[in-house]
């Protein structure tokens, strides 16, 4: 059977496990913004605080896939449970270290002029720094998914959703007529979705960030 051949009599569930194989991406990349966002705002003000974050965070990303999964299947279980953990875990670090990055990066002029108008501290964040502050965050985010999309497959080892379970179905099945079959169309459909997330995340930077900003 050739490729084409396969690919089209197993269409329905390629398209299933790619679905389940984004979901699982979009979910965990939501997760790991909103609490890599809040650490950089708990600690770019702090130099050691901030160096502690990206350092942990960084820690975190030098465990094995495979050895992080293990460890968390005792913990949770198999399924999803140990694959969004880990995964909002593994995207963390870029997200943290641009928020930092960002906020340090706001002229300290534009924020004493939002103070002397009588902003508060939590106005002069939410209005002023985070949004001067979006496009390396928003850089950090498109880093991050890359990664997970691909570290995602590993999901597989502990029975986890997406298009991992093709590629390992396919190695543990090698010399079998579709094992490469399965492989290519496992991988191919992590790199057609990451390039999909990565056009999405253009288009979002077009739509929030002001051209001024981008220039």
């Amino acid at each position: 059977m050739t490729f084409w051949e396969y690919l089209g009599t197993r269409h329905q569930q390629l398209l299933t496990d790619a679905f389940q194989h984004a979901s699982a991406v979009f979910q965990c990349m939501v997760a790991a913004t909103v609490l890599g966002v809040l650490i950089g705002v708990a600690t770019y003000r702090s130099e050691w605080a901030g160096n502690l974050a990206t350092t942990a965070t960084s820690t975190l990303l030098t465990i094995p896939a495979l050895a992080m999964i293990g460890l968390l299947i005792p913990i949770v279980g198999l399924g999803v449970p140990p694959t969004v953990i880990a995964l909002t875990l593994y995207g963390l670090l870029p997200i943290v270290r641009n928020a930092i990055v960002g906020l340090r990066g706001v002229d300290p002029a534009l924020v004493d002029a939002a103070k002397g108008i009588g902003m508060s501290r939590p106005a002069r964040l939410a209005r002023v720094e985070l949004p001067l502050a979006w496009p390396p965050i928003l850089t950090g985010i498109r880093v991050s998914t890359q990664m997970l999309m691909g570290i995602a497959a590993i999901a597989a080892y502990a029975s986890g959703p997406g298009l991992g379970n093709l590629i390992f179905r396919g190695i543990a099945s090698l010399g079998s007529e579709n094992a490469l079959n399965q492989v290519l169309a496992g991988t191919l459909g992590i790199i057609v979705l990451a390039l999909l997330f990565d056009a999405a995340y253009v288009l979002i930077g077009r739509l929030t960030i002001p051209r001024g900003i981008r220039a």
